[in-house]
């Protein structure tokens, strides 16, 4: 990239909507709870940005932290998930309070939006979370989004707010997704192992080295790390939402990053936009089972653009209904694709291998010719 700066700062101007994830390392102090000073910075920076005619959707996490400290606990790790959930709920009504004074203090009404992630993955329960996020916007209104770890548990859990912000950009039609981390941005090694690592300030393409270089979290509050992080830049990159990893510690930053400041690393994204639909299905709608597909029938979704019919289909995986999301996987096992199946698992147990004209006379119906029809389906 010739003039790196000149072109960040071009996009970040562009941007009109902001999704901003802070973490948990940010907004706790060293002795564990809530740093109120780096709350009360961090809502000053934020409001800034908004003057700049920009709207802020806020990612935080913090709850389980919080919770933990009044609890005189200090690290989630190989903590039962009950105990984490009873910290979120301790926590939770605290941070939200601090949120609520800290931008109350600058004019600014803020809205508490608890997801999981079956929350997302159902379409209609998506598009009414969106519809009830884009009205608080309408209203000027900051929804700061949280995980609802009090209820949520690993089957219907995003993994990390990293992950759930990503989600929240393709959400609520963001231009820009921020990550507030305790890190200046990506480096070529974890610098606080490997002091001679480079900082990357651009990322024009992640590359499977990239991915394989990434670490996990070290904090003892965060559940995320730069793997999560390069993960989400990917996700976002193929809606066509750029993404900026900036250290939330330092004051300033954030404030200083729409004018032109070389802090962070910028991911670009792809020039290709995936659309909303496809990429909810790739990135959003949790796989509820999978279909092995023979390598004839991979060759024509993945080459010819066709869509999947039963006589592709080798074996099926789990337990589905019609409508859900489900994985392609080819022969060896890999996962090519995702789709929306229009037949329940125990349907195409009966049909798979079969022609569409042999549909009917086993299933005693034939809603359709097709498994999985190529427009609801994304190749990954």
């Amino acid at each position: 990239m010739k003039n790196a700066s000149a072109d960040k700062k071009s996009i970040l101007s562009k941007a009109r909507r902001v999704v901003i994830k802070v973490g948990s390392a940010v907004l706790t102090s060293s002795g564990g709870g809530l740093d109120q000073k780096r709350i009360e910075q961090l809502a000053k920076e934020i409001v800034s940005i908004m003057d700049g005619r920009r709207e802020v959707v806020l990612v935080s996490s913090g709850a389980i932290a919080a919770g933990l400290a009044k609890l005189g606990l200090k690290k989630t790790k190989g903590m039962p998930l009950p105990l984490k959930q009873a910290a979120a709920a301790v926590g939770q009504s605290g941070l939200m309070w601090m949120y609520e004074k800290t931008f109350g203090a600058h004019g600014k009404k803020v809205a508490q939006v608890l997801l999981t992630r079956e929350d997302l993955s159902n379409r209609s329960r998506f598009l009414n979370a969106r519809n009830t996020l884009h009205t608080l916007l309408e209203y000027d209104v900051i929804p700061i989004i949280n995980e609802n770890d009090t209820v949520a548990v690993d089957e219907i859990k995003f993994g990390d707010n990293d992950n759930l912000s990503g989600m929240v950009v393709q959400l609520t039609d963001a231009d820009l997704l921020i990550i507030l981390s305790d890190i200046d941005g990506l480096y070529t090694a974890d610098p606080r192992l490997h002091p001679d690592a480079r900082f990357i300030p651009v990322v024009e393409k992640i590359t499977a080295e990239m991915e394989r270089g990434a670490g996990d979290a070290l904090s003892g509050v965060g559940t995320g790390g730069m793997r999560s992080k390069i993960m989400t830049a990917k996700k976002v990159g193929a809606y066509g939402v750029p993404m900026v990893i900036l250290n939330g510690k330092k004051t300033g930053l954030l404030a200083a990053l729409f004018g032109g400041s070389e802090s962070g690393t910028l991911f670009l994204p792809r020039l290709e936009k995936m659309d909303s639909r496809k990429h909810w299905i790739a990135y959003t709608a949790a796989s509820k089972g999978g279909i092995v597909v023979d390598d004839g029938g991979r060759d024509a979704l993945v080459h010819k653009g066709k869509s999947l019919l039963p006589g592709g289909v080798v074996s099926v995986e789990g337990t589905f209904k019609v409508g859900d999301c489900v994985n392609c996987l080819d022969l060896r096992g890999s996962v090519f694709a995702r789709g929306l199946t229009k037949y329940s698992s125990g349907e195409l147990e009966l049909i798979k291998g079969l022609k569409t004209s042999q549909i009917e006379p086993v299933l005693g119906h034939k809603d359709y010719d097709e498994v999985i029809h190529r427009d609801d389906l994304v190749i990954l």
